[in-house]
């Protein structure tokens, strides 16, 4: 039985940005590059990072007494969960080659783009019901 693709809510993926791009980083180190676009006061972000260790999204250490974090989704995971979702809720197209979307952009690597193809075919998108007419 393989995971679920993630599902990150807006805030998760600001989060979820700022780790991807710079790695492990300490609540103050998050905080600070978030405050001016969400406004968040400082424990908001603590809640929110200790919410997304609790969901399995990020990892938690604590070195000299200071909580480190880093991202337990790959890039290309949590891309693969908001597209998919995008496609089908918004679009309501259950099978669309999602990869292709990123393939002539230079948004993710060529080893993010073969995780991205390879997390999609493991997670081919839910059948849903056919609508009565």
């Amino acid at each position: 039985h393989k995971a679920k693709l993630p599902q990150l809510a807006p805030a998760e993926l600001d989060v979820m940005k700022v780790l991807w791009r710079q790695g492990p980083s300490s609540a103050r180190e998050i905080h600070d590059r978030l405050a001016t676009d969400t406004g968040w006061a400082y424990s908001t972000t603590r809640t929110v990072l200790e919410r997304m260790v609790g969901k399995g999204l990020l990892g938690r250490q604590s070195l000299h007494g200071l909580h480190v974090y880093e991202a337990a989704v790959s890039r290309p995971a949590g891309l693969a969960g908001l597209v998919r979702d995008f496609a089908e809720q918004v679009l309501e197209l259950r099978h669309v080659p999602v990869a292709a979307l990123f393939a002539q952009s230079e948004a993710l690597s060529a080893a993010e783009l073969a995780e991205l193809r390879t997390l999609l075919d493991e997670h081919p998108p839910a059948k849903r019901p056919r609508e009565r007419r």
